[in-house]
């Protein structure tokens, strides 16, 4: 089927240059052309954008479908039926707040994608990487101390809803193979201690180089990436030794880290909405204050580390990072958030093209060109003058993904 979405003012995902007066041409979900003048096909379907805004479909890079909890550790306690109708929920939100592609960071599955992919779920488009991989003791060990596991001598192997323990290269090789064999889209490691994990402080390096190495070592033998947790720069600078491609948080880096993160052709993916929903409401969210007291620690460096990643000219991407059904609806926050260290041009092409080009779909998604999957928007305003556009429902007038129409308040 034809449809043609009309009377567009077009960023494409890159040029600040805005196409008005355009109309796009999509037939089988992809974008065939855009043109001057509106098309002569009979057969088409047509929308009419009313000369506003259109631009490509969001990607969060950093994304949790089963981050039904603000604390990791509490959603191990659902069961996985339960988890999944939660994730739908939180899938379909983010497809309504414009989110057409999410990257998932730890727990998102096969069952996830295929809901998606038979549209039993309205959801993004999902990429996602199995369980993440932790080592003992690490930010993705969610047993706190004195956990006792009832009629076991030890409570070692630990795997949750959202990650699962490995030591060792041996049993890294073999988790990083099952994920893959599961049909993970890319591989993710913890690297350094974080926030929301009861026993490790951020500042702590976790795996040996010779573990992470044999995970890149994997990804890369089915032509994919490891994308790491790590805030800190000496964490940073271990993964970018070993090969690691999408450096999460980066929350704690200096200039010459972040020049690094250039020099080995890597992406940084700073989540500033957790940071922020974490501040605002964490304490009425019941989390303990070891978690409170390490988030203060992490937070006064997150903007300044922004700063560093702009001056080398990185590769930013863009991520939220967002836990518990009370925080996923700030998702689009984090356009705002970033506005106080970066122009709305940068931000928007973090979110579309920079982000397309991390999970390798560059041409693909995050663009307005042909060939490109039609995951669009239409918006009542222009972002590249007012980013906080992004986080007014009224003014997303129309989601589009893979050529059909998912949300439509034209």
């Amino acid at each position: 089927m034809l449809t043609e979405l009309r009377n567009c003012t077009i960023f494409d995902g890159y040029d600040p240059t805005l196409l008005p007066g355009r109309s796009i041409l999509i037939e089988d979900g992809i974008i065939r052309e855009i043109a001057e003048r509106p098309g002569s096909a009979a057969t088409a379907r047509v929308v009419d954008a009313g000369g506003r805004f259109v631009m490509p479909g969001l990607i969060d890079a950093h994304f949790h479908a089963y981050g039904v909890e603000p604390n990791p550790a509490h959603v191990d306690r659902l069961t996985p039926q339960l988890r999944a109708l939660y994730a739908r929920d939180i899938l379909e939100g983010a497809l309504k707040r414009g989110f057409t592609t999410v990257r998932d960071a730890a727990g998102g599955d096969y069952s996830l994608w295929a809901g998606i992919e038979r549209g039993l779920i309205p959801g993004p488009r999902l990429f996602y990487s199995g369980l993440a991989l932790s080592q003992t003791g690490g930010h993705g060990d969610l047993r706190a101390a004195g956990h006792y596991l009832e009629g076991a001598m030890c409570a070692c192997g630990y795997c949750g809803a959202m990650a699962r323990v490995v030591d060792g290269v041996d049993e890294m090789r073999r988790a990083a193979r099952d994920q893959l064999r599961d049909g993970a889209t890319q591989l993710k490691l913890f690297i350094s201690g974080g926030v929301l994990s009861p026993t490790d402080p951020f500042w702590m390096n976790q795996f040996c180089e010779d573990e992470i190495r044999v995970a890149v070592e994997e990804a890369r033998s089915r032509r994919t990436y490891v994308m790491a947790h790590a805030h800190t720069a000496e964490a940073t600078m271990r993964c970018l030794r070993n090969g690691v491609r999408s450096i999460e948080h980066a929350t704690a880096i200096d200039a010459e880290t972040a020049r690094a993160v250039v020099a080995h052709d890597a992406y940084a993916v700073p989540t500033l909405a957790i940071i922020h929903a974490i501040q605002t409401a964490g304490p009425s969210m019941g989390l303990p204050q070891v978690m409170l007291d390490k988030l203060a620690e992490v937070a006064g460096h997150a903007l300044a580390s922004i700063d560093h990643l702009i001056a080398a000219g990185a590769r930013i991407g863009f991520g939220t990072d967002l836990l518990g059904l009370r925080m996923m609806p700030l998702q689009s926050h984090e356009f705002t958030l970033r506005r106080q260290v970066m122009p709305a041009l940068d931000i928007l092409r973090s979110a579309t093209s920079v982000n397309a080009a991390l999970l390798m779909m560059e041409g693909r998604l995050g663009t307005v060109a042909p060939g490109a999957f039609a995951d669009l928007l239409v918006l009542d305003g222009n972002p590249l003058e007012d980013i906080a556009v992004l986080e007014q429902p009224d003014r997303l007038k129309l989601v589009m993904k893979g050529g059909t129409i998912m949300v439509d308040n034209l």
